[in-house]
């Protein structure tokens, strides 16, 4: 053993600090542990859905009766206090708006906790040397499997309303896709900016609720309120959403300009994402 070793492990007063540096780690090596830390990744999401008894009875039931109860609050709104002044059915409306509200549930409950997962998981940070994605990741994937019983329920509605069942329901699923990879892009953006601004998650409820409104779930896609029409096309949940229920509750095949905006906003989302995500991520432990 060397005198410089002898005298670092003897001397506690002997520190060797690196130099921080923000900027992106080589990308290839980066993917390739985040891959092999995917069931790193899983159990943190598993574990947290236990945390929540999101695998228990009741709690599947609040799940789905949370934005059940306000589908109907907004049904009642709507069409019975305000007189069903809308060109489409009762029955396809309130269709409409519990799958809008499921989905966008989906979407608004990934991203905020993706916003929380970076401070929340602190000491984990702290103690263990790992791809910082994975937080996010694992929040999304937790938002994901508490959406699946939802849908479930949805089909009974939609059965149940007398809504008809067709073939392009069956490509929902493309623009559910494009939510996920949007949702994991907003979540990374959010997360960093809360290891900065610890307040931002206090100010996102309130993003999340005017998000809701000026997204096609409480109307359809086609009946924008003609104050929206002038700035919709750049909300990205016109799209992504809109095409959604336009497949989801009427069988309609949506226009293509739906399909290339919810492609791009989802492609858009998540690589400007997980690189502001990466080029800060080493900073993340000085920060807490």
């Amino acid at each position: 053993m060397n005198a410089t070793s002898v005298d670092e492990e003897f001397n506690p007063s002997v520190h060797v600090y690196e130099p921080h540096k923000v900027g992106l780690p080589p990308l290839r090596p980066y993917f390739k542990a985040l891959w092999q830390r995917r069931e790193f990744a899983a159990e943190m999401s598993r574990t947290n859905i236990r945390a929540a008894n999101t695998n228990t009875f009741f709690g599947q039931v609040w799940l789905v009766l949370n934005p059940l109860l306000l589908a109907a609050v907004y049904y009642l709104l709507t069409e019975i206090i305000a007189g069903g002044a809308s060109k489409t059915d009762g029955s396809e409306r309130f269709a409409h708006m519990c799958g809008g509200l499921f989905v966008f549930y989906y979407f608004s409950s990934a991203m905020t906790a993706g916003a929380t997962s970076v401070v929340g998981g602190g000491k984990l940070l702290m103690n263990m040397s790992f791809p910082r994605m994975l937080l996010p990741l694992s929040a999304l994937r937790t938002a994901f499997f508490r959406f699946l019983p939802t849908m479930v329920v949805y089909m009974a509605i939609h059965l149940i309303m007398g809504q008809p069942l067709r073939w392009p329901m069956l490509l929902a699923p493309a623009f559910l896709v494009m939510l996920t990879f949007f949702a994991a892009g907003m979540g990374m953006i959010f997360a960093a900016l809360q290891v900065y601004f610890r307040d931002t998650t206090s100010f996102l409820p309130y993003f999340v609720r005017i998000w809701l409104y000026l997204s096609p779930v409480l109307w359809f896609a086609e009946q924008a309120p003609p104050r929206f029409k002038g700035f919709i096309q750049y909300n990205p949940l016109y799209s992504l959403i809109g095409g959604w229920t336009d497949l989801l509750v009427r069988g309609d095949i949506p226009p293509l300009k739906m399909w290339v905006g919810a492609g791009f906003w989802a492609v858009l989302a998540a690589v400007v994402g997980s690189l502001f995500f990466m080029s800060r991520e080493r900073e993340f432990v000085v920060r807490l």
